[in-house]
């Protein structure tokens, strides 16, 4: 159910003190709900029991903890989990309506002592990506730092987590200050208190704000190439246009990444366009000196586009030829693919599913 009242999912200390003290409670009283949001993850006011009864019924009247549990889910074989949560956009598309429900996915992925959760940031996207089917929605909203949270607080497996990747629907960067409010509460000691080493955020390289996220944010960060040439990282990705890869490139190498913070490269390789060894060359060409790795994808199909599939040989040589020049590359274990492997589309799915919200069939 979307909340009705104000949420206290997503506030700082400072201002769980001002909505506190603006209710005529004491002030350390904020202390305690900010330890039962971001500690003890609690779903309602009434689970803060070192609150008064008074008080506790106090800020019901006016606040709620504002989380909501997931309206859908698809369990992989492998154990992958993907998940459907509501959401409450900060803005939303002119046109639309005020009070539309909106969704995003959100994916658990466990691997052995590892269980990293992807996160959404926006409903929809502006990037327009064509191997990806979250661009095809078009944007519809940014979420709100709570939204965000929510997708972390309001997990079942939420207690088995230890990384999160701002990986999901939408653009970090296009929807900045709620990703770095996410993630200074998932950091802070007054909040998660994670290691900003468990959490890396994505990004096609938006100009201004990637510099903004690097200075404010001690996270990592992860870039999406896809093609190391301009024209051809331009048909996949119009963003090329105005925030080339190149001048992307020359923002990190300001930056140190030999130490506690990581930089690293997201490469869907499509079979025949961008894994042969002139591609390979161009990348070291391209990283040369910067301290990186690159991550090597495979491509999940989605309706409407026909780009193909790279085969594991071919991903083989060219992870094989980055590492030998002194870039460290990867390829990342497909996960999940039995169910809606390809990012947006359990959420497109749902988006033509007319009793989506009302149907209890589709409840976890």
């Amino acid at each position: 159910m979307i909340p009705q009242k104000k949420r206290l999912l997503g506030l700082t200390p400072t201002e769980l003190r001002d909505v506190i003290v603006g209710l005529g409670m004491p002030a350390f009283t904020a202390r305690q709900v900010a330890q039962w949001l971001y500690e003890k993850h609690v779903g309602s006011i009434s689970e803060m029991t070192n609150l008064s009864k008074q008080n506790r019924a106090l800020l019901s009247e006016h606040y709620e903890v504002g989380t909501m549990a997931p309206i859908d889910c698809q369990r992989s074989k492998d154990g992958t989990v993907k998940y459907l949560f509501p959401v409450c956009c900060d803005d939303i598309v002119v046109g639309a309506s005020a009070g539309e429900t909106k969704f995003v996915e959100t994916v658990f992925i466990p691997d052995h002592d590892r269980a990293t959760l992807c996160v959404s940031c926006q409903v929809g996207c502006k990037m327009n990506c064509l191997f990806c089917q979250t661009g095809k929605q078009g944007w519809q909203g940014n979420l709100t730092a709570a939204d965000i949270l929510n997708q972390i607080v309001a997990l079942p497996e939420v207690d088995r987590l230890t990384n999160i990747v701002f990986m999901g629907q939408g653009e970090p960067m296009d929807n900045l200050d709620a990703v770095l409010r996410a993630t200074e509460v998932l950091t802070a000691d007054w909040g998660f208190a994670w290691s900003p080493k468990r959490i890396t955020v994505s990004s096609v390289g938006v100009r201004g704000k990637l510099k903004r996220f690097l200075d404010e944010s001690p996270c990592h960060v992860a870039i999406s190439m896809h093609s190391p040439l301009h024209e051809q990282r331009m048909s996949l990705m119009p963003a090329e246009k105005a925030m080339p890869l190149r001048e992307t490139i020359d923002l990190l190498r300001q930056y140190d990444f030999t130490h506690q913070r990581r930089c690293s490269f997201e490469y869907i390789c499509f079979g025949g366009l961008n894994d042969s060894p002139t591609y390979a060359r161009e990348i070291v060409r391209l990283l040369q000196g910067l301290e990186c790795r690159v991550n090597l994808i495979r491509f999940h199909e989605i309706p409407g586009v026909n780009l193909p599939a790279s085969d594991e040989k071919r991903m083989e040589t060219l992870r094989d030829y980055l590492t030998r020049h002194g870039i460290i590359s990867t390829i990342r274990a497909s996960r999940g693919q039995d169910i809606f492997a390809a990012c947006g589309l359990l959420s497109t799915a749902k988006q033509a599913a007319s009793n989506i919200f009302t149907s209890p069939a589709n409840s976890c």
